[in-house]
């Protein structure tokens, strides 16, 4: 059944007749300005007198159900987070807690090792007069437990530029094992005894050359044992070339010495002395050509008939050669005229017949002078020897080779006292 819609009785506007007119502004009270201010502020709420929007007390206290307002706690932690190790297990944490303990006790080992290189390499150019410091490295860790035991496994030194006789050890390397301490570590050490001891030691072709450059002789390796030393010498005078072949030795347990073999002095393009039991004096090829091409110098060979019978001339050819030019051209145009004068030893000439060798084009004065060196005297003069210096105990040599830098020889010790572990 329908519901009757109601009818409203309100009455019905007159739109024919003119609507009221509103009063002008001169015929209205003037406003009071405290009012307009009044009207522009909240309206006083009893329920909510400081004007912060709270309603009415709900049925749960709250109007709309919502909870009461509070001011905010900002230390309060959010829902859902925890702090970073919160979650860590025991476990792992005493696992960081032992490697940074570990750190640091690695951090300490090593800055005692590092103090006590230092101290070592002070030490040891202090005893043995270095000018410069050497190269000091303790291995083995960790160095405080060998502090505490008064042992270390291992220590390597580098020593460079040791005094040794007439020259010097370019560079000492030892690697010394087992040794035992005398006092404290690491700066109270009074001695040590080491229990096995190698190395090397280095004798610089650099070193020799400027050490033993007052002949103006130079030191290169010729073979695994052998030296070759080349150069020029001052004789009578003038500068003859010296060359001659060094073989290496060792001198006793601590020291190098040289046997020279093959020495050679050369009066450049004229002539070659060789000093020793056979000593000769022998011509160079082109000195040998200028005399076959002179016929004035062949004949001063050929007029000694000494000479000439060294050279396989007979005499009666000699003679022929002397009185016929002709003659002369066809015996000294034979390349084994050039052969045989390259041959004749000129030793006796030098004292027999001292004006040949100036018509041939060599000096008497200089040719007596290389006649009278002595092989010792030459050999001195060449000597590379040195003998290990005392300060360095009862080390020895070993294993001597030559290489391309200079001569290295092997070094070995036993049961090395040191300081006051020698008492």
């Amino acid at each position: 059944m329908r519901t009757p819609t109601r009818i409203s009785t309100s009455p019905v506007p007159d739109l024919t007749q003119p609507l009221p007119q509103a009063p002008a502004a001169d015929e209205l009270p003037p406003r009071n300005p405290y009012d307009e201010l009044a009207e522009l502020a909240d309206p006083y709420d009893p329920d909510d007198p400081l004007g912060l929007g709270l309603k009415p007390d709900g049925p749960d206290g709250d109007a709309d159900g919502e909870e009461p307002w509070s001011p905010p706690n900002h230390r309060k932690r959010k829902r859902g987070r925890r702090r970073p190790l919160s979650g860590v297990s025991l476990l792992l944490k005493l696992v960081i807690a032992a490697a940074a303990a570990t750190v640091i006790l690695v951090l300490a080992d090593r800055c005692a090792v590092m103090y006590a290189e230092r101290q070592a390499a002070q030490r040891v150019q202090k005893q043995l007069g270095l000018e410069a410091a050497p190269e000091v490295e303790i291995r083995g860790f960790p160095f405080l437990t060998q502090v505490l035991d008064g042992r270390l496994d291992q220590v390597d030194v580098t020593i460079p530029d040791v005094a040794a006789d007439r020259v010097s050890l370019a560079q000492v390397r030892a690697s010394a094992r087992d040794i035992h301490i005398a006092g404290s570590l690491p700066d109270s050490v009074e001695g040590a005894t080491i229990d096995s001891l190698d190395g090397d030691v280095l004798l610089s072709f650099d070193d020799m050359n400027r050490e033993l450059g007052a002949s103006q002789v130079r030191f290169t390796g010729h073979g695994p044992e052998s030296v070759l030393a080349a150069g020029k010498l001052p004789v009578a005078g003038q500068e003859v070339q010296v060359r001659a072949k060094a073989r290496i030795m060792r001198d006793g347990a601590r020291g190098i010495s040289t046997d020279i073999t093959g020495m050679r002095l050369d009066i450049p393009e004229v002539a070659t002395y060789r000093p020793g039991k056979h000593a000769g004096l022998r011509l160079h090829r082109e000195s040998a050509e200028r005399i076959a091409q002179d016929a004035g110098k062949a004949k001063a060979m050929l007029a000694v008939p000494s000479l000439a019978r060294r050279l396989g001339v007979p005499d009666q050819v000699a003679q022929e050669a002397l009185r016929s030019d002709a003659r002369l051209n066809e015996l000294t145009s034979s390349p084994r005229f050039v052969e045989a004068l390259m041959r004749v030893n000129l030793v006796d000439a030098v004292t027999e017949h001292p004006w040949v060798l100036e018509r041939i084009g060599i000096d008497p004065k200089l040719a007596a002078a290389l006649i009278r060196l002595q092989p010792p005297e030459l050999s001195e003069r060449l000597a590379l020897s040195f003998q290990l210096p005392e300060k360095a105990g009862d080390l020895r040599l070993r294993n001597i080779t030559v290489e391309r830098d200079g001569i290295r020889a092997d070094l070995a010790g036993d049961h090395l006292d040191f300081g006051k572990a020698k008492e």
